[in-house]
C-alpha cells in the first residue's frame, strides 16, 4: 500500500474519535430540553399540600409525582418505608404572666402536661456550641446549667444541643434571630436509629421562640423572675411512607442518582417543592433524551427528611447499599433552587472530584464562577460512607448585598430568604426563571456524567484537598503519633493517581479499565474525606473536617495544658484511625497499580 493511500484511510481508533470529535455535545440537547411547564403543575399542587411525613397531604404528593411519570411513560417504582419520625405539634415558654408561642424542635422531648419548669441561665451561642476561641477573644465555657433551663441565641443545632444536655440542662430555649419562629431537628442520629444509638436521642424539651419575644423574656429574667415553664408537645413515631424513584435507562447499567425531599413543613415550597419540581423536569429531560445516554439516570424523592433527619434517603443506603456499591457513579442532591431572587452562585456544594463538573456547569449556563462550599453533613448527603462522589445540595442564591437590603439573617434553605421553615414558606417563594437556569445548571452536571465515556471525576483535586488536612493533623501532633507509613503510603497513592490521569489526557487509554479504577479510587477517597464510621454506618449529623478520622489531632496541643491526663487516651485513640486511613489509601494504591499494571502488559 502506497504512503498517501494510508494516510487517506484512518484507522477504525481514529476514523471514531475524528467522529466524536465533529458530533453535537448531547448537553445542547439536555439544555434545549429544559423548561418548567411540568414542573410548575408541581408547584402549583403541593402549595395546597402540608407535606408531613406520613401524613395523608404526603401520599397525595407522591401520587401526584407518580402520575406524571407514567404520563411521561417513565419506568418508576414507589417504596414504602416506615421510618422512626419526631413531629413538633406544640411549643411555648412562659415567663410571670407572659407566654410566647414558640417551636419545638423535631427529636427534643415532650414536657408533662403541666410543662417544666426552672431557673433560666443564659448561654453565648459560641458557648452552646464549643467554638474554639482565638487571642482576642478567648473560647468561652458553659455557666452551670444543673437543674436549669438554659436560653441562647440561634437556631436548635445537635452539637449545642447534646453541649447543654451533658452539662445539665433540665430544657433548652433558643431565640432565633428575627420576628419569626423556625421550625428545626435536633438529633444528632443520621435517619432512623438502630437499637445501639437510642440512648443518643435528645434527653430534653428543646422550644424556639423569636427574637422580640427573646428579647422580653431576658427582660423578665434580669427583673428576677425566678423560674420560667417550657411546655412542648411532639408525636415520635413510626410511620409508613411512600419512596417514589424514576428509573431513565441509558445504555449501561451505571448510574446518576439525583435526588431530593419532598416533605416539608408546612407547605415548604422553597424547602423543597421547587427541588420536587426540578427532579420532575430532569427525570423527563432525560427520559426525552435516553437514545443520547450512555449511563442511565434514577431520580428519587425522599420522605423523612425534617422530621425523620434525613431517613428516607438513609433507609435507601441501607437497602440499596451493594447496588449503590456496584453501579452509582455519583449522587446529585436537588434542594431549594430557583428561589425568588436567588441570582449567585456563592455557596455550591461539591466533592473536590466534581469541581470542575460544577464549575463548568455554572459558568455555561448563568455566566457566573461559582464558590464552594465544602458539603457540610446535611442535606441528604446519605451516602458518604459508601464511597459515592455527591455534588452540589442548595444551588442559587439571594446576592449577600440584597439580603442585607431586606435585613434577612443566614437560614438553611429557599436560596437565602427567612421563609425557610416557615408557615410563610409558599408559592411566591419561587421564581420560574430561575428554576429554568438551574435546570439547565442540573442538566448540564448530570449530563457530563451521563454521556461523557470517561467519568468525569478528577481526584487529584481530592488528593489535594486531603493533602492539605494531613499536612495540619502532621503539625499539630508532631512526634506525638507515628504518622509516617500514612505519609509514605498518601504520597505513593498521588504519584499513581497522577500518572493515571497523565494517560488519560495522553488518550489512549481503555474507558471501561479507567471508569473502575476511578470508581474503586472513589470507594476508597469519598469516607476517607468524609466519613468516621465503618462502610455501612451512617456518621453523626455532626460538622466534620476533611479526613475526620485524624481531625482530634487539632485538639491535643491545647488538651496538653487544659486536661494532660487525657491526652494519652487520645492519641491511641489517633493512632488506630492513622492505621485505618493508612488502610484505606493502601486500597486505593492497590486500585491504581493494578490498572497501571495491566496498561503495561498490553
Amino acid at each position: 500500500m502506497s504512503k498517501s493511500s494510508q494516510s487517506s484511510t484512518p484507522s477504525p481508533s481514529k476514523a471514531k474519535a475524528k467522529a466524536e470529535a465533529e458530533a453535537p455535545d448531547p448537553v445542547a440537547a439536555f439544555l434545549d430540553a429544559a423548561s418548567f411547564d411540568l414542573g410548575w403543575s408541581l408547584i402549583e399542587r403541593f402549595s395546597i399540600l402540608v407535606r408531613e411525613s406520613g401524613s395523608l397531604d404526603e401520599r397525595t404528593a407522591a401520587r401526584f409525582i407518580t402520575s406524571r411519570l407514567e404520563t411521561l411513560g417513565i419506568p418508576h417504582e414507589v417504596h414504602e418505608p416506615e421510618l422512626y419520625l419526631s413531629i413538633p405539634r406544640e411549643g411555648a415558654v412562659e415567663a410571670g404572666d407572659r407566654r410566647f408561642e414558640g417551636k419545638p424542635s423535631a427529636f427534643s422531648r415532650s414536657t408533662p402536661g403541666d410543662g417544666l419548669s426552672a431557673p433560666a441561665v443564659y448561654v453565648s451561642a459560641a458557648a452552646a456550641q464549643g467554638l474554639a476561641g482565638t487571642e482576642d477573644q478567648p473560647a468561652e465555657d458553659l455557666p452551670d446549667l444543673a437543674g436549669k433551663i438554659a436560653v441562647t441565641d440561634g437556631f436548635p443545632v445537635a452539637a449545642s444541643v447534646a453541649r447543654m444536655e451533658e452539662a445539665g440542662a433540665l430544657g433548652q430555649i433558643y431565640v432565633n434571630p428575627g420576628s419569626r419562629v423556625h421550625w428545626s431537628s435536633c438529633t444528632r442520629i443520621w435517619g432512623t436509629p438502630g437499637e445501639s444509638q437510642a440512648a443518643d436521642l435528645p434527653k430534653t424539651p428543646v422550644v424556639a421562640i423569636n427574637r422580640p419575644d427573646g428579647d422580653a423574656l431576658a427582660a423578665a429574667v434580669g427583673e428576677g423572675l425566678e423560674n420560667v415553664t417550657l411546655r412542648a408537645k411532639l408525636d415520635e413515631t413510626w410511620r409508613p411512607c411512600l419512596l417514589p424513584v424514576a428509573h431513565v435507562h441509558g445504555q449501561q447499567e451505571e448510574y446518576v442518582l439525583a435526588h431530593g425531599h419532598y416533605d416539608s413543613w408546612d407547605v415548604g415550597i422553597g424547602d423543597n417543592a421547587v427541588g420536587d419540581a426540578t427532579l420532575l423536569e430532569l427525570a423527563r429531560v432525560f427520559h426525552e433524551n435516553r437514545g443520547l445516554l450512555r449511563r442511565s439516570l434514577k431520580v428519587a424523592w425522599w420522605p423523612g427528611h425534617s422530621t425523620g433527619c434525613y431517613g428516607g434517603s438513609a433507609w435507601y443506603a441501607d437497602r440499596f447499599a451493594i447496588d449503590l456499591l456496584r453501579y452509582c457513579v455519583a449522587t446529585v442532591n436537588v434542594d431549594s433552587p430557583g428561589c425568588w431572587q436567588a441570582t449567585e452562585y456563592d455557596e455550591v456544594a461539591w466533592m473536590a472530584e466534581a469541581g470542575a463538573v460544577c464549575r463548568n456547569a455554572v459558568r455555561a449556563v448563568a455566566g457566573k464562577t461559582p464558590v464552594r462550599q465544602r458539603p457540610p453533613r446535611a442535606g441528604d448527603y446519605s451516602f458518604n460512607q459508601l464511597g459515592l462522589s455527591s455534588f452540589f445540595m442548595l444551588l442559587s442564591n439571594m446576592p449577600a448585598d440584597e439580603r442585607a437590603r431586606l435585613g434577612f439573617y443566614p437560614v438553611g434553605g429557599c436560596g437565602g430568604n427567612i421563609a425557610w421553615h416557615t408557615e410563610k414558606d409558599r408559592i411566591g417563594i419561587a421564581d420560574r426563571d430561575n428554576l429554568v437556569r438551574d435546570l439547565k445548571v442540573y442538566s448540564h452536571a448530570i449530563g457530563r456524567f451521563l454521556v461523557d465515556e470517561i467519568v468525569p471525576l478528577d481526584f487529584r483535586e481530592t488528593a489535594g484537598e486531603l493533602n492539605a488536612a494531613l499536612a495540619e493533623y502532621e503539625a499539630a501532633l508532631g512526634k506525638r503519633v507515628n504518622l509516617k507509613p500514612l505519609r509514605m503510603e498518601f504520597n505513593a497513592m498521588v504519584q499513581r493517581i497522577d500518572a493515571l490521569y497523565a494517560r488519560i489526557e495522553k488518550g489512549g487509554a481503555d474507558p471501561n479499565r479507567v471508569n473502575n479504577v476511578l470508581l474503586r479510587l472513589g470507594r476508597a477517597l469519598v469516607p476517607l474525606n468524609y466519613s468516621v464510621g465503618g462502610r455501612f454506618e451512617h456518621d453523626p449529623a455532626l460538622p466534620s473536617r476533611p479526613l475526620p478520622k485524624l481531625a482530634r489531632a487539632l485538639e491535643v496541643p491545647a488538651m496538653e495544658e487544659s486536661a494532660p491526663e487525657r491526652v494519652p487516651f487520645v492519641l491511641s485513640d489517633l493512632q488506630r484511625q492513622a492505621n485505618k486511613v493508612a488502610f484505606l489509601i493502601s486500597e486505593a494504591r492497590q486500585a491504581l497499580a493494578e490498572d497501571l499494571g495491566k496498561a503495561k502488559t498490553k
